[in-house]
């Protein structure tokens, strides 16, 4: 998947300016796609040059004026051809799995700190899944939502990262978890 895929896809929601779509994409792209706001301004203007998708100007008082984009019909079709095209399969590339896998011949202390660390980063982002839920479902119960909601595509991509980010907290506990429990007794 390029950049571009994951902006046309953000902004299928509606019209936004480059902030808003950097605040989306902190917020709930993140769990799959990762950009930073210079990456996003340059896929902005690559976009619009191609004429998948359109920008207006809003004029504002005290403040600078913005540049508002939506998705063009050809760049509906972009992200069809895009969808139509067989995905490959992710790989973990994970820093903190390589310190795991050469634990045993090292000081597993560092290695238990961190990983208690990203255990409370996990649960911290599942609670910010757990409200981005229930603000795109609202007063329906989940079943209900995705029987009947209108753009339930981004509740699923959320699901996704909850439990993703569930999954890290439980490994990341258990494991620590497990080397503690091994290390040696001091003295």
């Amino acid at each position: 998947m390029a950049l571009r895929h994951a902006v046309l896809a953000a902004l299928l929601d509606g019209e936004y300016s480059g902030y808003q779509l950097a605040k989306t994409f902190d917020v709930s792209l993140s769990n799959f796609w990762y950009a930073v706001p210079q990456q996003l301004y340059a896929e902005l203007a690559k976009l619009e040059r191609e004429g998948l998708i359109a920008g207006r100007q809003v004029i504002q008082r005290d403040r600078p004026n913005k540049r508002l984009f939506t998705v063009t019909d050809a760049g509906l079709a972009e992200l069809a051809a895009f969808t139509a095209t067989p995905s490959k399969p992710s790989s973990i590339r994970e820093d903190l799995l390589v310190m795991v896998q050469a634990v045993d011949r090292l000081d597993p202390a560092p290695v238990i700190v961190q990983l208690e660390e990203r255990a409370v980063m996990a649960a911290a982002k599942v609670e910010i899944f757990d409200r981005m839920l229930q603000r795109l479902r609202g007063e329906l119960d989940e079943e209900t939502f995705l029987r009947e909601g209108d753009r339930i595509g981004p509740y699923l991509t959320c699901l996704r990262g909850r439990r993703f980010e569930q999954e890290n907290r439980e490994w990341c506990e258990r494991v620590a978890a497990l080397l503690r429990a091994r290390a040696p007794l001091p003295g």
